[in-house]
């Protein structure tokens, strides 16, 4: 989908939530393809330091095949989750401002890491390729409240990954309006063939509507 997204002329950061961000084959995709990602991931995959040292390759003990692994991706091996690196790092959180709105100011705190996913280290499988880890942690919960993997450049601004994080609430704010609006979840039946031209409808409706809404002169405020 995202392909054939790109193939129409689409462009900008891959999102996703933690139900596709989580799962490491997903995430490959969008880097394979030279697109930036920001996706949800739950509190679980664990993770390394970009620059972590995993030890030395052993040296050849006797007969056969050197080994090729450092002595840290073994049987055994462990580490953190990206919610134990999180709390085990709370004093890297600082106030983030993504946005600076008409409805006003739009902050909380964050903080951004160069990790690499390390979720078979036991399994003798070396870290994958490194990426920004964004953690948002409110001021007044006891806990990280959302996590996010990105594969934007290691030069990137902390703001400018909160906002690529952000940018799904435009998203869901969409996905809202297509139904409480235009009637999205209200399709009562069970085969593809009533589905499919209810949702193409419903997104006609929407594609017209988002056009009347670019159209429409901007209001114009008072003196």
């Amino acid at each position: 989908m995202v392909r054939r997204a790109v193939a129409n002329g689409f462009g900008g950061v891959v999102l996703a939530d933690s139900l596709f961000g989580t799962v490491a084959a997903f995430r490959e995709h969008p880097a394979r393809d030279g697109r930036p990602d920001c996706v949800g991931i739950d509190p679980t995959p664990e993770v390394a330091a970009a620059d972590a040292d995993l030890g030395p390759v052993p040296p050849q003990s006797g007969r056969g095949r050197p080994p090729t692994r450092p002595s840290g991706v073994r049987a055994g091996a462990t580490s953190p989750p990206a919610k134990g690196w999180a709390i085990d790092r709370a004093r890297d959180f600082r106030s983030v401002t993504w946005r600076d709105g008409a409805k006003g100011r739009m902050a909380g705190r964050f903080a951004v890491w160069r990790v690499r996913p390390a979720p078979k280290l036991s399994a003798g499988q070396g870290p994958l390729a490194a990426r920004w880890l964004v953690v948002e942690w409110p001021a007044d919960a006891a806990q990280p409240a959302r996590y996010f993997f990105s594969n934007l450049p290691a030069q990137t601004r902390s703001r400018r990954l909160v906002a690529a994080a952000k940018s799904r609430r435009w998203v869901e704010h969409s996905d809202r309006e297509r139904k409480g609006e235009l009637g999205l979840d209200h399709f009562g039946g069970r085969s593809w063939r009533g589905w499919n031209p209810h949702v193409v409808l419903v997104l006609m409706a929407d594609a017209f509507l988002q056009d009347v809404r670019r159209r429409r002169p901007k209001k114009v405020a008072a003196a």
